[in-house]
């Protein structure tokens, strides 16, 4: 134990007396609990505005669901030449008793300014089931016998019993995929005759339709880990961080946990987890399907706890690039465990990105310590553990050739899977990209989501899928137009999979969002100019005869039209009156119009400074130097970045007329629980089901 800390058992008259008019008194006397002399609390965890702000009001900032497991957390600033002699956590005034192992207190290591004297004490994995706003509160006392008090709140949300209630949860991903996308997308698919649509994407055919504000924690814009974790904790992360609230700890590891949805419902209900992705599978949306941590680059320890915490998420697809993190890193590593060089299969594994838990966590949520493994081979330890595994297109055909496994691994890159612009070329003969990659048969997302479809349907307890379009997010970054917008295509092509698959099975929810909003992609017009005109104007680029010329607007863009190929893609993206794409949050580029015959380096992949890759354009300021004209951007540096703005979400199936209005990420997170947990009276999905029965 500690030194610094003896945990002394109050009397079991104590633990059962209501302490109300104690919290009163501490409220009117601390005036909302946030300003102290030395000892103070300069951290109550779940984060809530009475704590924060004095607001015992809305907005309530955590929210659970019943039983929903999450930690609770504080930090105590000590004065000098003092200890933390105990502390104490109630709700609802009633002292809360810990099982023996599941707190603890930590005096070392912390994210503070030096010389600050201070504890984060923890007591880890409680839950509530009472509906409500809860009050939360904390005692320390210091070794001199002074006292710090703090007060916050929580809520659990009811979920209203009756109703049809749904098996199976898809969540359709556009990783960055905000109304412009979407747009733009329809318009090279689908056509327009006379302003109209002649053919909607797979989304837009779905008959509920929300706006979500996709805010994290710790600002107006999200990047995609808590973009992610916000919908699937039912709470708000910070910006790199996956199922934790923040801490005032160095640790990556050990930062107060949420429950994740997988996890709930596994535990609850039995139901499976599927997690595919175009991404690394390490990378922040599929990670904060089931990984805890506050670092999301620590892909190491992230992939580990995919594997080690199967019985908690009920893993039993895992498909995406990422195989990196798998392979066994035998090279000879520095005393930090960092990589004395990149191994020749790929690995990127090291102790400095891997993880090892507190006692307190692992005991309390039942979950494996972990371990500094480099060297371990996670590919066969899937295998063992009753895996089929994919390398390939051809692995993934095979390993379904005769029935869908009971569970399923399939990894077809080192990082990120190449994109659909590079894998539809290659399918076609007319481009050798992705052999640059080392990865040249490459199932694209559609063909992903089938596979883990077969595997997950026969669970009869029911499934939580995550399918992720990853590099609509990736190529916005990038400004590569052509690419993110083949990407939309391969994920609404995955999206009706979905909807098939929900037809079939009238008891499974879809839901098709984004993250949030990359680039601030604008629909802007079309090209003025043929094609052939464009790229003899690449032989005298400039704002006169690459934008002015070129660039038509309102009724000048007409209604740009592409040739679509068998395979669902256009033969080509360079047409005659080409679509134009412009960004409102972009670094500088040069532009020309034209599809990039390369992409631009993705710094994720092991070989990315060796040839071929490293003689891919280093960014969008160094592609097209001598053949577009410079456009400026609003931000420093040269990529584009997430914006602020909501996005759409489109929802098919039961419980899909929950999702309507303007909602929050977080709401999403509370919908399907009642989707799932308590039903829906009357839906889209009683239409389903009467015409399934009718046939």
């Amino acid at each position: 134990m500690n030194p610094l800390f003896s945990f002394t058992p109050r009397s079991s008259a104590l633990r059962s007396r209501r302490m109300g008019p104690r919290l009163a008194a501490w409220l009117a006397v601390l005036g909302a609990s946030t300003t102290f002399a030395a000892p103070n609390i300069s951290r109550l965890t779940p984060p809530s505005e009475l704590f924060a702000n004095g607001n015992p009001a809305a907005p309530l900032i955590a929210r659970f669901l019943p039983g929903q497991r999450f930690d609770l957390q504080a930090t105590v600033q000590l004065d000098a030449g003092t200890t933390l002699s105990r502390f104490t956590f109630a709700v609802d005034g009633a002292v809360l008793q810990p099982l023996a192992g599941t707190t603890s207190v930590v005096t070392s290591g912390l994210s503070l300014p030096a010389g600050t004297a201070a504890a984060v004490v923890s007591q880890r994995a409680y839950s509530q089931r009472q509906p409500g706003v809860h009050t939360l509160s904390v005692e320390a006392v210091q070794s001199d016998g002074q006292v710090a008090r703090a007060v916050g709140n929580f809520e659990v949300v009811a979920i209203t019993p009756g109703g049809a209630r749904a098996k199976n949860v898809i969540i359709l991903l556009g990783d960055g995929m905000g109304a412009a996308h979407r747009t733009a997308a329809r318009i090279l698919a689908g056509h327009y005759r006379q302003g109209k649509a002649r053919q909607p994407l797979a989304m837009d055919t779905f008959p509920f339709t929300a706006m979500v504000m996709t805010a994290s924690l710790d600002g107006i814009v999200t990047d995609s880990a808590p973009g992610m974790s916000n919908y699937v904790t039912g709470n708000k992360a910070a910006n790199n961080q996956e199922g934790v609230f923040p801490d005032d700890t160095l640790d990556a590891f050990d930062n107060p946990r949420t429950e994740y949805l997988a996890e709930y419902l596994h535990r609850t209900r039995g139901t499976a987890l599927g997690i595919v992705t175009t991404a690394d599978v390490y990378d922040a949306t599929p990670a904060s399907m089931a990984a805890h941590t506050s670092h999301r680059g620590y892909g190491s320890g992230i992939v580990d706890q995919f594997f080690d915490d199967r019985a908690q998420t009920g893993l039993s697809v895992l498909m995406g690039g990422g195989r990196k993190w798998f392979l066994p890193n035998t090279d000879v590593l520095k005393p930090d465990g960092a990589r004395r060089g990149q191994p020749l299969n790929g690995s990127q594994r090291d102790a400095r990105s891997d993880y090892v838990l507190p006692p307190d966590v692992a005991a309390a949520w039942r979950v494996a310590p972990g371990a500094r493994d480099p060297a371990r081979d996670l590919i066969t330890d899937f295998q063992t553990a009753g895996f089929a595994y994919a390398p390939d297109k051809a692995g993934l055909d095979a390993a379904l050739h005769n029935g869908a496994p009971r569970q399923l691994l399939g990894l077809f890159a080192y990082s990120n899977m190449n994109v659909a612009f590079d894998k539809i070329n290659k399918r076609r003969g007319t481009s050798t990209v992705v052999d640059d990659y080392g990865f040249p048969d490459q199932p694209m997302l559609d063909e992903m989501a089938a596979a883990a479809l077969q595997v997950l349907a026969p669970n009869p307890r029911g499934f939580l899928l995550l399918i992720e379009g990853a590099s609509i997010d990736k190529q916005s970054h990038a400004m590569d137009t052509d690419r993110w917008l083949l990407e939309v295509l391969e994920f609404d092509r995955a999206v009706q999979v979905a909807k098939d698959f929900a037809a079939q099975h009238p008891d499974t929810l879809v839901i098709v969002t984004a993250d949030h909003e990359c680039s601030g992609a604008a629909v802007i017009g079309a090209a003025l100019q043929p094609i052939s005109a464009l790229r003899q104007a690449t032989q005298s680029p400039s704002t006169a005869t690459l934008r002015d010329a070129v660039v038509g607007t309102y009724q000048a863009a007409g209604f740009p039209h592409y040739d679509i190929a068998p395979d669902g893609y256009p033969r080509t993206t360079d047409v005659d009156g080409k679509l134009l794409i412009g960004y409102g949050a972009n670094g500088d580029r040069y532009e020309n119009w034209l599809a990039n015959p390369l992409p631009t380096q993705d710094g994720l992949q092991p070989f990315a400074s060796r040839p071929p890759l490293s003689l891919q354009p280093a960014s969008p300021s160094a592609r097209n130097t001598q053949t577009g004209f410079l456009v400026t951007g609003q931000l420093p540096g040269d990529a584009a970045a997430h914006t602020a703005t909501d996005v759409p979400l489109s929802a098919y199936g039961r419980g899909a007329r929950l999702f309507t209005g303007v909602i929050d990420n977080t709401d999403v997170f509370f919908k399907i629980g009642q989707a799932v947990l308590g039903g829906v009276r009357r839906d889209y999905s009683s239409l389903q089901e009467k015409a399934s029965r009718a046939k």
